[in-house]
């Protein structure tokens, strides 16, 4: 488990540290079976991929983590509007009825809108869907639900 944790810090970081191209740092509400708050950075990685990381905390004593590579392009009927699509991994801990974690494989799909040109703020807004298959301890699918996003660019 300590492994897999690092690995994805790995990722991260060095995703990261490869490119000085387009951040967002902010919140994804709604994650988390529909009643979490994650802490979202995303990092371009170059032409239409990117990387997004979500640090969440769900309900009284669960947090996880989400890795999820996705592809992102625009819409081009609706200016500042995009659509993206991707999969990737979630750990999850709990310590409601002792310690345990559950690992699953994610896909998310969504429409995010840049409010930049809009309003002169480099916002950036999203609304997507994440359901997960977990895979340890047991396996189970989840549909996700429908979260919130709101992003300041850099």
């Amino acid at each position: 488990m300590k492994k897999l944790l690092l690995v994805l810090i790995a990722v991260l970081g060095i995703s990261v540290a490869a490119s000085a191209q387009s951040k967002a740092i902010g919140i994804r509400a709604g994650g988390g079976q529909g009643y979490g708050t994650e802490l979202s950075y995303q990092q371009a990685l170059g032409g239409i991929s990117r990387l997004e990381a979500d640090l969440g905390f769900y309900g009284y004593s669960t947090f996880g983590l989400a890795l999820i590579y996705q592809i992102h392009n625009d819409i081009p009927a609706v200016p500042n509007l995009g659509w993206y699509a991707g999969v990737g991994g979630r750990v999850t801990m709990s310590t409601y009825y002792g310690t345990y974690f559950n690992i699953g494989a994610v896909a998310q799909a969504g429409v995010d809108y840049n409010l930049q040109p809009v309003i002169n703020l480099p916002l950036q807004v999203s609304l997507d869907i994440r359901p997960c298959l977990y895979l340890y301890p047991a396996t189970a699918f989840y549909w996700g639900d429908i979260a919130l996003g709101i992003r300041w660019m850099f």
